[in-house]
């Protein structure tokens, strides 16, 4: 069970105007003991894993690695505002079968590999 996920970034301010407009959500930032961090909102009666995003020389944006999910209503929704945001297209929406649904994958604007995942 996944508890918590951490985006690295090396511009706070790009990045967070990048997910906000990709996901039309609010992130907080927030200087955490030295760790500049941007939270994304906290559903704690919905599904799945919140997180940040997180700048501090240790945390390196990369394309290889973990490849984190957000869910979507539906795939194509978060994929049609990617490149106005800054983001780049790693894979188009791609049906997985019947019972798993869509997904769908971007570069945002630090180099990280994002994936995104809907029923329809």
């Amino acid at each position: 069970m996944i508890g918590w996920f951490e985006i690295p970034v090396n511009d706070m301010s790009r990045a967070k105007k990048f997910y906000e407009t990709v996901f039309k959500v609010e992130i907080q930032e927030v200087d955490f003991g030295g760790m500049l961090m941007g939270w994304f909102p906290n559903h704690n009666d919905g599904h799945g894993a919140t997180g940040t995003l997180i700048k501090q020389e240790s945390y390196i944006p990369s394309q290889e690695g973990t490849l984190v999910y957000f869910m979507c209503e539906d795939v194509q929704n978060e994929l049609d505002r990617i490149e106005d945001a800054g983001g780049k297209i790693y894979q188009p929406k791609t049906k997985i079968s019947d019972e798993h649904g869509f997904m769908g994958a971007f570069i945002d604007t630090e180099g990280n590999r994002v994936a995104l995942h809907s029923s329809k």
